[in-house]
């Protein structure tokens, strides 16, 4: 097993590595990549030293599966190189998500479609993975017709510049700004950039991407993505609308039966999902399971997962564990 790891010297890419490191992932050779500024640079994996090689090298050495983290621009222009050369690429953009030939996998939903001629599989948006993987059970016993999502993401999800921001900024020490506006003490509504309908890339995502998930258009979403200062982890707050009523007590017990899936819902000793509590952790929290007394047939519900993980790293690394238990690769 060949493995390549494209955006190795960034944040993802060095969570990546710890992933694969941690599930024991099998591999022979291991290809570090990254943009020319990074080219030699040492890095390390299991106690071993690596140096960082460039796209073309890495794309010459045919790895058999290639993990990409290193932006939409390098997938759209690298991912198709590495296919030719018959490499399968898990990539963790945007790039390839909504385009029809390519398929969006959570392996605990989905990972079933994949065959041998999927040679560029799209790793969903991280707010979406946490959201489909509570929405799934329910949506398949009760119907979805509407979600309303309010996301709260930390800084992380923007990456090293904007965590250095909030550093800075907590220090009192003026530096370089990833947001428009300071993030310590404040909260942005304001998650990647607007489209011209008024809403933002990143609630776009999370509109269009469970529906390709679920193989299922009949149910709308609707999001407001903020980004609050918090180092790492996602929280979101899901208001769901069924086809079929439902009782409280069978919902926890469904989401507590779900695989990847932790309910953490007591309010008698305060347990509830918290960012804190979700930190390096592969797992999708779910808490404040309630009624909305105002309309039938509706769920409200708190959902937390660490974004790096299983929002990005964990995620990607799973389709891999996939394609090599099932010979796809």
């Amino acid at each position: 097993m060949k493995l390549a790891l494209v955006g190795a010297t960034g944040m993802v890419g060095e969570v990546m590595l710890k992933v694969l490191a941690e599930r024991n992932f099998p591999i022979d050779e291991l290809l570090l990549v990254a943009s020319e500024r990074s080219v030699g640079k040492e890095m390390t994996f299991k106690d071993k030293t690596y140096k960082v090689i460039g796209l073309e090298e890495a794309v010459a050495a045919k790895p058999n599966i290639a993990l990409f983290s290193a932006g939409g621009s390098t997938s759209l222009e690298w991912a198709p190189k590495f296919a030719e050369a018959g490499t399968t690429v898990i990539d963790n953009s945007s790039a390839w998500r909504m385009d029809h030939d390519k398929k969006l996998i959570v392996p605990e939903i989905n990972a079933n479609l994949l065959t041998k001629s999927d040679k560029i599989i799209a790793n969903p948006n991280c707010s979406t993975i946490q959201l489909v993987m509570a929405l799934a059970p329910l949506h398949k016993k009760y119907k979805m017709k509407r979600v309303v999502v309010s996301t709260y993401q930390s800084v992380s999800g923007t990456g090293l510049k904007a965590v250095k921001q909030m550093e800075n900024e907590m220090a009192g020490i003026k530096g370089e700004m990833a947001y428009p506006y300071p993030i310590h003490r404040n909260a942005l509504p304001h998650c990647d950039s607007f489209e011209e309908n008024g809403y933002t890339k990143e609630e776009m995502k999370l509109a269009r991407e469970p529906q390709k998930i679920l193989d299922d258009r009949t149910f709308s979403i609707t999001a407001t993505a903020v980004r609050i200062p918090t180092a790492g982890g996602h929280s979101e707050a899901v208001n769901v609308q069924f086809e079929h009523d439902f009782i409280l007590g069978d919902i926890r017990k469904m989401l507590h039966e779900t695989p990847g899936v932790t309910v953490q819902d007591n309010t008698d000793t305060n347990t509830y999902p918290m960012p804190l509590y979700a930190h390096d952790k592969d797992e999708v929290f779910v808490g404040r399971i309630r009624r909305d007394e105002t309309q039938p047939n509706t769920l409200n519900m708190w959902i937390v997962s660490d974004n790096l993980r299983k929002g990005a790293a964990t995620n990607a690394v799973q389709i891999a564990e996939y394609l090599v238990a099932n010979s796809l690769v």
